[in-house]
């Protein structure tokens, strides 16, 4: 019998330890693990490589381009990684000397494309590699017709090409254009208003220069999807809707089920401003950021949510909701 309970004794102490070491362990990997500080986020897919960029918020000052942090599996992000010293496009490469926003990375004619905001105004510059370095002959802004802000480029299944986009005039507006075909700029005489903030949702707090923003736009079944941003970004109510259209130039007809993406279904403040990418198994998710804490808006973090079709409505899986981290 004391034998039985020398070793039952022995056992209970292996235990123990076991669960102490595993606990060490987890404790360890949670305080290394930091979040991704980034706002106004898109990730890009390429070759088994998700590639995050955004408006960095962090101690990066964004006055000085835009960094890139690199996943295989959406968990783990490793960088930054950018040609430069962690950034993907360095400025005094391409137009802009502050305020570097919002960019989108695409691929067309097997180069990499960043279309992004500086200055207040929209450029693109080009790259062999998603990582960088992105750069650009020309320092001027694609057109000048006054501050414009967070480019979204789209291409519908006739080839032809789109720029969504933001223009600061009575508030926060959401404008479409078509592009020339090489890309240099748009076409002007194209130039339309698709929404602004005139729904409640979209306006909490009542302010003069009601906001809709941070636009991407998808094809799915014949029907056109606007998926936007509404509220200035540092009100809690910050949140996601849409709107849809028969064509790319609209009308466009607002959702009633908007908001998708707001601080009720996801318990954190300030959650907006992204792009929808489909992961390597085809599953479509949308990037974002949110408020540091519900104390303070920034640094802003990226999150992930998984978003799909619901016959002609886009639905939110507010479970799968979680914050990157490196």
């Amino acid at each position: 019998m004391k034998i039985k309970k020398y070793f039952s004794l022995l056992s209970l102490f292996c235990v123990f330890i076991c669960c102490s070491q595993e606990k060490e362990t987890a404790k360890k990997s949670a305080s290394k693990a930091k979040p991704i500080l980034l706002a106004d986020p898109t990730i890009f897919y390429e070759n088994g490589v998700y590639y995050l960029y955004g408006t960095t918020t962090g101690d990066f000052p964004n006055g000085e381009g835009f960094q890139v942090y690199t996943s295989s599996d959406l968990k783990k992000w490793n960088g930054p990684s950018g040609a430069q010293n962690g950034l993907a496009l360095k400025k005094g490469d391409a137009y802009g000397t502050k305020g570097f926003w919002a960019p989108q990375v695409f691929k067309h004619n097997n180069k990499f494309y960043m279309i992004y905001t500086a200055d207040e105004n929209i450029a693109m510059a080009i790259s062999d590699s998603p990582l960088g370095p992105f750069k650009s002959d020309s320092k001027a802004p694609m057109f000048n017709l006054g501050k414009q802000i967070d480019p979204f480029f789209f291409v519908d299944q006739d080839g032809k090409k789109y720029l969504y986009h933001v223009r600061l005039t009575d508030g926060n507006r959401i404008f479409v254009a078509e592009l020339k075909d090489d890309l240099s700029g748009i076409k002007e005489e194209t130039l339309k208003e698709c929404i602004s903030g005139v729904l409640p949702w979209e306006n909490t707090q009542n302010v003069s220069w009601p906001v809709t923003e941070g636009p991407t736009v998808l094809k799915h079944n014949d029907l056109y999807y606007l998926i936007y941003s509404a509220n200035d970004f540092r009100n809690p109510d910050y949140a996601v809707g849409y709107a849809t259209a028969k064509s790319p130039l609209g009308p466009w007809e607002k959702a009633t089920d908007s908001p998708i993406i707001s601080k009720k279904d996801v318990g954190i403040n300030g959650v907006g401003h992204g792009d929808v990418f489909y992961d390597k198994n085809g599953k479509m998710k949308y990037v974002m950021h949110t408020h540091f804490s519900n104390s303070g808006v920034s640094p802003r973090k990226a999150a992930i949510i998984d978003i799909d079709f619901e016959g002609t409505k886009i639905k939110a899986n507010a479970k799968s909701f979680v914050l990157l981290q490196e």
